[in-house]
């Protein structure tokens, strides 16, 4: 276990299992509604997209998306790797909180497909008109699940340097202990 340093840039491991950075992620995520996926083409084209989202006690993520989309071609030939960010960005510079996840992210199968769109269609907090069938066989839009694998967190900003310039750190936190910590929460 290390702090944040240049040479592990900037990743905080001892606070890992710190009450603090687990309910800092819990409440980042709970408090936003849109994350970024970050996708890579199998030519190495980085691709981003925000999309409005929602979760599960297992800290999967879930968004609907067209097929065609670039970022749902990516997770097609890339074997679904992603990474999603997510943050406030109407906060001020400097102020804000992240949290990051790296993971592997598929289609949703027909199977659990209604029983998604009811935490997407809660998270609205609208009274939308959709069925599974919007999102399966000839529709073109479907529900994909992201299973986080790593996590980081915002740290803190440390002074680097002379004349002191900040430097913004991640808390490098277990996924298991994040999914304990929602588990526990409900």
């Amino acid at each position: 276990m290390e702090s944040a340093t240049e040479s592990n840039k900037w990743v905080n491991t001892i606070d890992s299992k710190s009450p603090d950075a687990i309910a800092k992620a819990q409440r980042i995520i709970a408090n936003n509604i849109y994350c970024t996926l970050s996708t890579c083409s199998v030519d190495g084209i980085p691709w981003a997209s925000p999309v409005f989202f929602a979760y599960d006690d297992n800290l999967n993520i879930y968004w609907s998306s067209a097929i065609a989309s670039n970022h749902s071609q990516n997770i097609y030939q890339n074997n679904g790797r992603l990474a999603v960010a997510i943050f406030n960005s109407s906060v001020l510079e400097g102020t804000g909180e992240g949290l990051y996840f790296y993971g592997t992210a598929s289609e949703l199968g027909p199977e659990r497909t209604p029983q998604v769109m009811q935490l997407l269609l809660h998270r609205t907090g609208k009274q939308l008109i959709r069925t599974p069938e919007d999102y399966l066989n000839e529709s073109p839009r479907r529900i994909y699940q992201f299973q986080p694998q790593s996590a980081w967190v915002t740290g803190d900003r440390l002074p680097v340097g002379s004349p002191n310039r900040l430097v913004d750190t991640k808390i490098q936190i277990n996924v298991a202990d994040l999914q304990l910590a929602f588990h526990n929460q409900n």
